[in-house]
């Protein structure tokens, strides 16, 4: 292939765009040009050279009007699914253009075709729609270069809409796709220029010999959690300065705002801009894992309550999820380490198991160095995600039975306190319990002699995996410049382990509430955060930081919102006085 020819291609896949707004129903598509799309799709590579793919041409507006009324449904259902914020941005999002383009395209798979041998589908049975999948890509890069616009309708029914189209029923839909000229072809993908989702940058996809090992071709493979912490820099103090300086501006005595102020100002500094933008959505990230140290009766709650709380979770029956729904919030339930099974049907888990369970650390290390890096991955690997999705603010949550010993000893590890100074109730235990679980907590420390130098060997002598996973969900976050809302006591044992790898990373930070647990305040001064809200709770989860939520983007709102007195025409009693 000529450069030239090489050139042009790259130009039409970058150029390539789902295209939802713009069509031009009054242009017709020329016949010769569809064709040479259609030969295009035709070439697409197959499994066995099956070709299982079959084009149908829609132009007929009754079926169409049956199409879009079929996905208006599903749309509107998918909508009320949504947390409240992610409900109010879809509303602005258009998804289909139906009735908008001359033309739909079905793209149909017939998984039989070929018959019972046909090469490479014996073991592979999907192969058939995966080829298919090819086949529409070759379409959509085809119509680019043809100067046509292609939206693909990802709503609906599959069997719903082959019935509707009156398709065999042995024949599979995979594509609806909306074909016309178009106004012009946008710079960006419209979901990343609405805000719906950031592109992933493909250092994240790429790796080296082993999942995991990222890199770009010619890169020696990448340290996720160097590369992480190399990123972090401190917030932007220009913007902090006039966030500063606009609310001693505002319509309000200068402070009367209390902490909310400062909130305001960590906001822009984060944002790198004065307003900062309202931090919304919101996803809160429930990781869970369970702890060897059960083993020692620190709690009286029996290990596989971790596992059911998990499905309670994703069924959105906890506490999490109810104050979720009231705030607006998306739950996110990682399980990093569960020592139970869980059913492989759980809704929205995501499965990021390091190990089931951690060891029992007042007897030897909680976990591997190995272990204890892989976690703190998968949390970077999590805030990665969560704002790729378009979520501009991230909570933390966790769940494990007996993670408040794990929490009390790595608070001790970090800010010198003494096990009887750190260490709580946890789910509430007695008196006597209490005295045997700071008397773990003691032994464990005078086991390992922890080195706060050493964020990593601590983590692995005390840490539970949802301790580790909190604190790289922390990294990634301030690593792309997104706020996140700390909940309790094991979100600020996790926040210890993140400063002590990552000082800069704090200021990215905004401490939700304080715990009940003894630990979290102790945690909370040694970081130099101050809660929002003090409501006694210790349930954890991510329930005093949802809470918070409506504080810090109360205080962005303020931000932009209120009126400075030059602006109101207000009397400054500073300025008088002056």
């Amino acid at each position: 292939m000529d450069e030239l020819t090489r050139d042009a291609f790259h130009r039409v896949v970058a150029g390539r765009r789902d295209v939802r707004s713009g069509f031009r129903a009054d242009v017709p598509i020329d016949d010769a040009a569809l064709h040479r799309v259609l030969v295009a799709a035709h070439a697409a590579p197959s499994v066995g050279f099956s070709q299982p793919w079959d084009f149908v041409l829609i132009r007929d507006r009754a079926t169409r009007e049956r199409v879009q009324a079929h996905v208006a449904a599903a749309r509107a259902d998918y909508a009320a699914s949504l947390p409240a914020a992610r409900a109010d941005a879809f509303r602005s999002v258009r998804v289909e253009a139906i009735l908008d383009t001359p033309l739909n395209i079905a793209v149909t798979c017939d998984p039989t075709r070929g018959g019972r041998h046909t090469l490479g589908r014996h073991t592979q049975p999907r192969t058939a729609p995966y080829s298919t999948v090819g086949a529409v890509q070759n379409l959509w890069l085809a119509a680019r270069a043809e100067g046509l616009g292609v939206g693909w309708v990802s709503f609906g029914d599959e069997r719903a809409l082959a019935r509707e189209l009156d398709l065999p029923p042995h024949l599979e839909l995979v594509a609806y796709l909306c074909v016309g000229h178009v106004t012009e072809f946008a710079d960006r993908p419209e979901l990343e220029s609405s805000g719906w989702a950031r592109r992933r940058p493909l250092r994240w996809a790429v790796h080296h010999e082993a999942f995991g090992l990222r890199g770009l071709p010619g890169e020696d493979p990448l340290d996720l959690l160097a590369e992480t912490v190399a990123a972090i820099t401190p917030p932007d103090a220009a913007a902090r300065a006039a966030a500063a300086d606009r609310l001693d501006r505002m319509t309000k005595p200068p402070g009367s705002l209390g902490r909310v102020e400062a909130v305001a100002v960590t906001l822009a500094g984060i944002a790198g801009q004065c307003p900062a933008p309202i931090p919304e959505p919101a996803a809160v990230a429930v990781f869970a894992a369970d702890h060897g140290v059960h083993a020692q009766g620190v709690t009286p709650w029996p290990q596989e309550v971790t596992a059911q709380m998990v499905a309670n979770f994703t069924a959105g029956g906890a506490v999490v999820n109810a104050f979720a729904r009231r705030v607006g919030a998306e739950v996110c339930v990682v399980d990093i380490g569960v020592a139970s099974p869980l059913p492989a049907d759980l809704p929205g888990l995501l499965p990021r198991r390091i190990a089931d369970g951690t060891a029992d650390l007042s007897q030897g290390p909680a976990l591997t160095r190995e272990q204890a890096v892989a976690a703190v991955e998968v949390g970077i690997e999590t805030a990665r995600d969560l704002v790729a999705g378009g979520n501009r603010c991230l909570i933390t949550g966790d769940m494990g039975i007996a993670n408040t010993t794990s929490a009390a000893a790595l608070i001790c590890a970090f800010t010198g306190a003494g096990a009887a100074e750190v260490t709580g109730r946890g789910t509430g235990i007695d008196d006597a319990t209490l005295a045997h679980k700071t008397a773990v907590v003691a032994a464990a420390l005078a086991l390992h002699r922890p080195d706060p130098a050493d964020p990593i060997g601590v983590l692995a002598a005390f840490g539970g995996l949802e301790h580790a996973g909190l604190a790289g969900y922390l990294l990634g976050a301030a690593a792309l410049h997104v706020p996140v809302v700390l909940d309790g006591v094991s979100a600020g044992a996790a926040a210890l382990v993140a400063a002590a790898l990552a000082p800069d990373a704090v200021g990215y930070w905004v401490a939700g509430h304080r715990s009940a647990e003894p630990g979290h305040t102790r945690a909370l001064a040694h970081l130099g955060l101050e809660p929002l809200l003090d409501l006694g709770m210790r349930l954890g989860e991510g329930t005093g930081a949802a809470l918070a939520l409506p504080v810090v983007q109360a205080a962005a709102q303020a931000l932009q919102d209120v009126a400075t007195f030059d602006a109101a025409g207000v009397t400054n009693k500073t300025e008088q006085e002056g």
